[in-house]
């Protein structure tokens, strides 16, 4: 990875895309959630160096819908830093029983794509981001299911990021321990998307680990 980096890219569903403006707008471009406030504390701490911020996030994308925008999405774009957060859409279809579920392409999509990644993109650092789920809403019913294919997915997740040399930024067990005390609608409001206060722990866990690795941005 190259020494400074300049150009943070953040790729993954809804909870990366928070809404983010798709006409440029400096106001919006980066959305409502995690992304924004990252790239506004980073941003600000590190204003000298004027880091770019850019977030390719799509709601309802499971990791097969990434990979097939990876060339504009990602490659394109020749960033210092990728940050990815994708998962729970795949365990979605396959609860819903929806067609795109049929098959559980999670990790044979994750490793193609990451596989052209280190190809194209060889200095590229990589962050993974754990897909997190708690008990409410749209999880309620079939937890047991819900959470056994979650847990499934975050240990494919690690087992990348040690593949691939990788940052793995763990948030499910950081929501477990926020929702003991408050309930989980507080921090997310469905079981899946992230309340104000949701979004602000992602921003917390993933400064406190990739602001301490070697591929802290400075």
């Amino acid at each position: 990875m190259k020494q400074n980096p300049k150009t943070i890219l953040f790729q993954g569903d809804s909870i990366t895309d928070g809404n983010w403006d798709r006409n440029e707008d400096p106001n919006h471009i980066l959305g409502h959630g995690y992304v924004f406030i990252l790239a506004g504390r980073l941003g600000c701490e590190l204003a000298q160096d004027r880091p770019r911020f850019i977030n390719r996030g799509i709601s309802g994308n499971r990791v097969s819908d990434l990979y097939a925008r990876w060339n504009e999405d990602a490659i394109s774009l020749n960033p210092d830093l990728i940050s990815i957060l994708i998962g729970v859409n795949d365990a979605w279809r396959i609860m819903s029983g929806h067609p795109g579920g049929v098959t559980d392409r999670f990790e044979r999509a994750y490793r193609h794509l990451l596989a052209e990644t280190k190809e194209v993109l060889p200095h590229a650092g990589l962050v993974f981001c754990e897909p997190f789920i708690l008990k409410t809403g749209a999880t309620e019913e079939n937890w047991d299911k819900w959470r056994k294919h979650m847990d499934e997915y975050n240990r494919i997740v690690l087992q990348l990021a040690k593949e691939y040399d990788a940052v793995f930024v763990p948030l499910q067990a950081a929501f477990d321990k926020a929702a003991s005390s408050t309930g989980a609608a507080y921090w997310l409001w469905d079981g899946v998307h992230p309340t104000a206060a949701g979004h602000e722990l992602i921003a917390r866990e993933w400064l406190s680990v990739v602001q301490n690795s070697p591929l802290a941005i400075r």
